[in-house]
């Protein structure tokens, strides 16, 4: 039988590793997944998400169940793929790069050449366009749009609530759409 995450944290707490090493396997693809989504660079990726796991392991000791393990943890991780954008705000990340790469290999089968150019051509709008918005607007963008969250998860994993989310939302897609729609 399969212990649920709140078990799996008590036991932590009371110093069992093999509890966190069971917590990690169960959230690890999830958490990088996410920390990608918002960082777009691999190897950024996977230092924060093993700095989300090591933060956690630092910090379950606080942990009260107040919310979902998940929810939690992934807060973490949210948190600090947004100060590493604000750290690299400066010297922003080739996002069209590591994201034509992932794009490319879900895409195999010869198309159309001048539909290859114009999906070339939107996707580096795109881009360009998510790279443009702050890193609270790229968190919303990521977690309701690529991971399907709900507004209460994203509100609980960013600080701030529901009705912030929608706001955040409202406007990332409506700046999205702002500078796509000419393209289209």
């Amino acid at each position: 039988m399969e212990l649920t995450d709140w078990a799996l944290v008590q036991k932590c707490q009371s110093g069992e590793m093999s509890a966190f090493q069971e917590l990690v396997s169960r959230y690890q693809q999830k958490v990088y997944m996410v920390i990608l989504g918002l960082l777009r660079n691999r190897e950024d990726a996977l230092e924060v998400a093993q700095e989300t796991f090591l933060r956690a392991y630092r910090k379950i000791g606080g942990f009260h169940g107040g919310s979902s393990f998940y929810t939690w943890l992934y807060r973490i991780g949210v948190n600090l793929a947004i100060d590493a954008q604000r750290r690299q705000k400066r010297n922003p990340l080739d996002f069209r790069e590591n994201m034509d790469g992932v794009l490319e290999s879900q895409d195999e089968v010869a198309r159309d050449p001048f539909a290859e150019v114009h999906d070339r051509e939107l996707r580096e709008n795109m881009v360009r366009a998510i790279n443009e918005l702050t890193p609270e607007h790229k968190a919303v963008i990521v977690l309701r749009t690529i991971e399907g969250m709900s507004y209460k998860d994203i509100g609980e994993i960013l600080g701030c609530s529901e009705g912030t989310v929608m706001s955040r939302l409202h406007y990332a897609r409506k700046k999205l759409h702002d500078k796509l729609s000419a393209f289209l």
